[in-house]
């Protein structure tokens, strides 16, 4: 149903992308050429699961980046814990040229800020994003919220937060929504039940919901990788 859903707006966005210019474009030109600064990174990070159900234990974790698109999500023992079907929160992966097409979507206000929307279908239809929406911060060409369907984890919500790294366009924070019913834990989470003492009325408020936070302690920029990551 969904992967049907997805078909229809992407046709539909087709159709009205062939009546209009496509500034959207050049917008996305300028925030790849602001991202493509950054030709690796390592960071240091902070990684934090809620899910009502559950007592996930924070984990402190390395984050490692190459171009094009190579990422790794390691806690300190070398275990990866990238989710099954990619909770993807890398946007370097995401925007990469030439793998999808691009809509403009109008405007919408974040934190009492103008958002640009824009809408990426992707090209390849195997991918596991159906599709992305993109609000841009366009004064500081800065993508601050994702909301992106997929095959594996159903509808997922990224909220960027930016400081110390604005210029690189790196995020101090990430925080991913998701619904706990489609989202598929992370591989190498050591986890254990609730006892119960959360109160029914908390319980039932977060049920069906969770979310991921990443909190960035610090990157080194184009240093270099080792080849195996």
């Amino acid at each position: 149903m969904i992967l049907r859903k997805c078909m229809f707006v992407f046709f539909l966005m087709l159709y009205f992308q062939n009546l209009t210019a496509q500034p959207q474009e050049e917008l996305l030109t300028k925030l790849r050429k602001k991202m493509d600064l950054v030709n690796d990174y390592r960071a240091e990070a902070e990684m934090k699961t809620e899910v009502s159900f559950l007592n996930v234990p924070v984990s402190l974790v390395e984050v490692y980046f190459r171009k094009p698109d190579e990422f790794r999500i390691k806690k300190k023992d070398g275990i990866s814990i990238l989710p099954r079907g990619g909770i993807n929160i890398n946007l370097f992966s995401i925007m990469k040229p030439g793998t999808y097409v691009s809509v403009s979507a109008g405007e919408s206000t974040l934190d009492g800020r103008t958002m640009k929307l824009i809408k990426l279908l992707p090209a390849d239809e195997k991918s596991d994003i159906l599709l992305a929406t993109l609000y841009i911060d366009e004064e500081k060409l800065l993508v601050r919220k994702v909301i992106t369907t997929t095959r594996e984890n159903g509808t997922l919500e990224m909220l960027l937060d930016f400081g110390s790294y604005e210029k690189w366009a790196l995020p101090d924070k990430v925080t991913v929504l998701f619904s706990t019913k489609d989202y598929k834990m992370p591989k190498g989470f050591t986890f254990e039940y609730e006892d119960g003492s959360k109160s029914s009325s908390a319980a039932k408020k977060d049920e069906g919901k969770g979310r991921v936070v990443m909190r960035y302690k610090s990157y080194a920029i184009n240093k270099g990788l080792p080849a195996e990551l």
